[in-house]
């Protein structure tokens, strides 16, 4: 396969070019090579029209979907590493255009997904008068530690069916923010001793459109506070999902868990299917209004 070319991330972003003139646009930050390939297919199957794929290192892809991929240098590995990475998109691009964010080894589901594209998605979203949707992140992992000593296992992945909770969100002065909410649950949940405690969310705002001096958080939110919404005022919105085995390679690989998780199934463990209905029918997203 042949070998992406990397492009200067500011240096690329600052000419504005044809790629970044319309959504919606993925961008993927990669932090190794697990995975990436069926990372990247993954995404342009289910309607994105161009990838931005941030990463430290060249990635070798298929010839046919090297023109819907674009390579940008980026320190994936630094700390919050997402924050730049994705802050320059949203200067880049024209506000109002649709952006996804995610890493590899993580795959976006969203109600009908089978069927239906995510342009269709944010199309109606918008309708909605909408300029965010709320995603969880659902943990996928190995059934087998011993043949998957990564954690990674995509062809008998397993997930969490239960163990999921919502916690009031505070503002500064300790009032409930307005239709915000902490989301708890899957391997952060029951693993938590190995996770700093600003960690432990599932929840991420992963789709949303650009704006003029919009910015996300460290901590996956954004500056505007609607964006971090579930819901608009006056019904229940979509939701979608993010089946990410992020947690599972950390918790396999890093010196301070590796020796202490030797199986990470319980009893609640499920093969997940990789269908979206399978997510919704265990309230893992909604459709809303959208049927």
């Amino acid at each position: 396969m042949p070998v992406l070319p990397v492009r200067d991330f500011d240096g690329f972003l600052s000419r504005k070019p044809a790629q970044l003139a319309e959504g919606p646009i993925a961008i993927i930050l990669v932090e190794d090579d697990v995975e990436v390939l069926r990372t990247v297919r993954h995404h342009l199957d289910i309607g994105f029209r161009h990838i931005l794929l941030l990463s430290r290192l060249a990635i070798d892809l298929p010839e046919e979907i090297l023109p819907k991929v674009t390579q940008l240098g980026h320190e994936t590995l630094r700390p919050n590493a997402h924050v730049a990475g994705v802050n320059g998109v949203i200067k880049a691009v024209p506000p109002g255009t649709w952006l996804y964010y995610g890493f590899n080894a993580e795959f976006l589901f969203y109600p009908f997904s089978e069927s239906r594209t995510v342009g269709e998605l944010l199309t109606f979203h918008t309708e909605e008068r909408r300029s965010a949707m709320l995603t969880y992140v659902v943990d996928l992992y190995a059934p087998d530690l011993t043949r998957a000593p990564n954690g990674v296992d995509p062809d008998n992945a397993m997930f969490d069916r239960t163990g999921y909770y919502a916690l009031g969100r505070k503002g500064p002065g300790g009032q409930h923010r307005e239709r915000q909410l902490d989301f708890h649950g899957g391997l952060r949940w029951r693993y938590e001793e190995f996770l700093p405690a600003d960690r432990r969310r599932i929840d991420r705002i992963a789709l949303f459109r650009a704006a003029t001096d919009l910015k996300v958080t460290p901590d996956h939110r954004f500056s505007i506070e609607e964006y971090n919404t579930y819901a608009c005022p006056w019904h229940h919105n979509l939701t979608a999902a993010i089946a990410s085995f992020r947690v599972a390679k950390a918790l396999a690989t890093n010196p301070g868990s590796r020796e202490r998780v030797r199986d990470m199934t319980w009893r609640n463990s499920h093969r997940f299917d990789w269908r979206a209905q399978q997510l919704m029918d265990l309230g893992l997203m909604e459709p809303g209004q959208w049927f």
